[in-house]
């Protein structure tokens, strides 16, 4: 029944006009024409749409950005850099400035190719230069670049007058006009100052998101690194229209550029003068600063260098001779060393805080103690008989100091090494800073394997052993002693902001009284008898030498005065120069308080008198040779 209803109904439907082929084939004649031009439509009423649709975004919602795009590929701008901002000092002198220079660039957009071999062998010729060197610079712009490529800076008469005689084989050269740094003090301040360069390509891919071109100029040192941003200035330049390929087509105008801030640091020039000269041909430094505010006065290290002739064209026996084994890129005056007995400020410190010591203890000195199986001797082999703190100082003992740090303890010699500042950066304005070295016993299980000794706290108190310290540094511990227990943050740039970045050590007022006293005692017919002059008012000071095998010893020698009410601080290190603090340090910082109380000549005498009104003589200082 199934299979004849199911034959039935394949029959019939088969072979009539409504079977299954013949239905389907109906259809698709019946509809195949509107079906393509609906569908047509409706394709093309899309598009159409999405273009509209694309197109009236570009236009209003992006218009005016697609608009400065297409503004930006026309309009370029020939860039010119700024003029750096001036340097001058606390009273407005200036340090480092700007002076007009003849440049030659090369300007790849108006130079043709086929033209330029014969340019660049001219141009190689006359400046004396390599054609390979040239070239480097010219591929390192970039394609189209419009920026002119600086090939010489501080051009000569002579080389301009030959690029002129040349003028037709100079297709895309310029001879223009530019500033360059200018420091009038030649080598006065250079570590400070720092001095600038061009970038070179590792800098330049750097520092390129910040806004720096092919040629730029930068701090490459000191004040002149550091502030970079405040003495930049922004770029201006010509600007210029070009076609498609980046042809030059026509000049529109000219951006100004914005010249950089000028900056007044804390530097008295004359007192720079006077430390410089106070060096002579040492290798040394020299730092003065207010212990109240932290400005630094003065700031010397030597030998040192020329910022202009790294200004413009370095001539290889320039560069030569600023690589020299004296080293006189080194800033000194931020470079660690021994401090010596200049260290026994924080060993006073560390004992009688500590509460193991009164300021009224005395201890027997000697010749020589032996601790551990060694041998530590007195500077003087003899020792000095019972002293108490204000003698040891004033006599610089050693064996009085050995036996401090043997009660005190390596743990608490060192935290106050540290509370003094020693073992990092006091965050002057200068990258070049050293943080010195306070090791302990993970330093020394670290670098040697070996862990901390009493030998090595014995050595630590008379500023010896791993110890390094800076000048600047030890300036900051005189600074302590001076201002009533504050530690100050030494800084070159003047603002107010800054003058208030003091921080007590809480220290007690007998410990404060005790240092101070013996400080005193070292000028007033100690190690550092020397500083005892009319011509600058009573001051204190500590001596230091150190053993520096095997040159001889670096020297030291730190000093405030008025010692009642300081007002200035310095601090003199000379490395390998020998000859005792005392003797060869001392007279530097004594030059440099002349320079600053009364300009050198002698103080007046002040007239004193008794109850009866009668006037009393001053008692004659006394200057002797020492240590």
């Amino acid at each position: 029944m199934q299979n004849r209803f199911s034959d039935k109904m394949s029959g019939d439907l088969s072979g009539s006009e409504f079977g299954i082929s013949g239905f389907y084939q109906k259809k698709r004649t019946v509809g195949q024409g509107r079906q393509a031009w609906v569908l047509m439509t409706i394709v093309g009423l899309g598009l159409l749409g999405g273009i509209g649709s694309r197109l009236g975004y570009l236009q209003l919602s992006q218009g005016t950005r697609n608009r400065q795009i297409a503004e930006n590929n026309r309009v370029r701008t020939v860039a010119k850099p700024p003029v750096r901002g001036n340097i001058y000092d606390r009273k407005g002198r200036l340090l480092a400035g700007n002076k007009l220079s003849h440049s030659i660039f090369v300007w790849p957009l108006a130079t043709k190719r086929e033209n330029w071999l014969q340019t660049r062998k001219r141009v190689a010729e006359i400046l004396d230069l390599d054609e390979n060197a040239i070239e480097a610079k010219m591929t390192g712009s970039r394609v189209n670049s419009t920026n002119r490529v600086r090939i010489v800076r501080d051009l000569t008469d002579a080389q301009i007058t030959r690029l002129q005689e040349y003028g037709a084989e100079k297709e895309g050269i310029d001879v223009d006009i530019e500033s360059v740094r200018y420091y009038p003090g030649g080598q006065l301040a250079a570590h400070v100052l720092g001095y600038t360069g061009e970038m070179n390509d590792r800098e330049l891919d750097e520092r390129r998101s910040q806004g720096y071109r092919l040629g730029d100029v930068t701090g490459k040192m000191g004040l002149e690194s550091t502030l970079e941003s405040r003495l930049r200035g922004e770029w201006g330049g010509t600007q210029v229209e070009v076609d498609g390929k980046g042809r030059l087509q026509q000049f529109l105008g000219q951006k100004v550029s914005k010249p950089g801030q000028d900056v007044n640091i804390t530097l008295d020039l004359d007192l720079q003068k006077v430390a410089e000269e106070a060096i002579g041909k040492h290798k040394a430094a020299i730092v003065a600063m207010d212990p109240r505010t932290g400005e630094i006065l003065a700031m010397a290290s030597r030998p040192a260098f020329d910022p202009n002739s790294l200004s413009g064209q370095i001539s290889p026996a320039v560069w030569k001779q600023l690589q020299g084994q004296d080293h006189p890129f080194v800033n000194r005056a931020l470079s660690r060393f021994p401090p010596a007995s200049t260290f026994k400020i924080v060993t006073t410190t560390a004992a009688l805080e500590s509460g193991k010591f009164k300021p009224e203890d005395r201890l027997q000195t000697y010749a020589s103690i032996r601790v551990g199986g060694f041998t530590f001797a007195d500077w003087n082999h003899a020792g000095f008989g019972v002293q108490g703190f204000p003698g040891a100082l004033k006599w610089s003992s050693d064996t009085f100091f050995y036996q401090v740090a043997q009660r005190v303890g390596g743990p608490t010699l060192i935290d106050w090494t540290r509370k003094y500042g020693f073992g990092k950066k006091t965050g002057i304005e200068l990258p070049e800073e050293s943080k010195g070295l306070v090791a302990d016993d993970a330093w020394k299980q670290l670098n040697y394997k070996m862990p901390w000794s009493i030998g090595d706290t014995i050595n630590m108190s008379i500023g010896q052993g791993f110890l390094q310290a800076t000048p600047l540094q030890v300036l900051g511990m005189f600074a302590i002693a001076a201002n009533g227990g504050y530690h100050v943050k030494p800084h070159l740039v003047q603002d107010a902001s800054k003058r208030e970045w003091r921080e007590s050590l809480n220290l007690k007022p007998t410990t404060l009284a005790t240092i101070r006293k013996g400080l005193r005692e070292v000028v007033d017919g100690g190690t550092g008898a020397v500083m005892n002059s009319e011509t600058i008012p009573k001051a204190a000071g500590k001596s230091g030498t150190a053993e520096a095998p095997p040159g001889p010893s670096h020297v030291w020698f730190g000093s405030y005065a008025p010692a009642d009410k300081p007002e200035i601080v310095v601090v003199a290190f000379g490395e390998h120069t020998g000859g005792g603090g005392g003797k060869t340090a001392a007279p530097m910082v004594l030059k440099v308080m002349e320079a600053y109380f009364n300009g050198g000549k002698p103080l007046p005498v002040k007239v004193e008198k008794d109850a009866a009104g009668t006037q009393v003589a001053p008692p004659k200082r006394r200057n002797r040779r020492s240590r």
